[in-house]
């Protein structure tokens, strides 16, 4: 384990991981069958989540990315998200699915789903790797999550504190008395 003085311990084990995300692909591509969605990974924590999720699905997708913040490199949600990066593709009259790494207030995925409400898609629905619901400030609401957490401070898997600790392949508790 990198860095595992910052990790007080582990929550989500790769094959845990690996599992879940398999059955939240199965279930996916058993519920858009015969369409091509487009899976929309939101930047950068997802990125992980999203290549394993694609490679466990049994349908043609298409990718993209947005990028939309509202920590700015601390622990806790500003309030204020900042789009980054938009979309490439064309998302009118498409199946979209929102990836995303973690809801926990719900700030930017509610942010997210109010731009793309004036885009005239055919569906729009929300997946995430990790569902936070006990710190929920905006309510919104989550087609699939892979795992319901705890209200604790997470990196690894792609899910970084100030831009660290993204490539642990565990889903780890921060200890967040390192933090200087």
């Amino acid at each position: 384990m990198q860095n595992n003085h910052q990790v007080k311990k582990v929550l989500i084990t790769e094959e845990q991981l690996a599992t879940r995300i398999k059955e939240l692909a199965d279930q996916i591509s058993k519920d858009y069958a015969g369409k091509n969605p487009l899976l929309v990974g939101v930047l950068k924590g997802s990125w992980i989540f999203l290549a394993d999720l694609v490679r466990a699905m049994d349908l043609d997708v298409e990718v993209d990315f947005i990028a939309a913040s509202s920590y700015c490199g601390g622990t806790q949600s500003t309030g204020h998200v900042i789009l980054t990066k938009d979309l490439t593709a064309n998302c009118q009259d498409r199946h979209v699915l929102l990836v995303e790494d973690i809801v926990d207030t719900g700030i930017t995925i509610s942010h997210l789903k109010k731009i793309f409400a004036n885009r005239k898609m055919a569906s729009c629905e929300i997946v995430t790797l990790l569902d936070k619901p006990a710190r929920r400030e905006v309510d919104v609401e989550v087609k699939y999550a892979a795992f319901t957490i705890p209200n604790e401070f997470i990196i690894g898997y792609g899910l970084d504190f100030d831009e660290k600790l993204r490539g642990l392949r565990e889903i780890c508790v921060m200890d967040t008395s390192t933090i200087k």
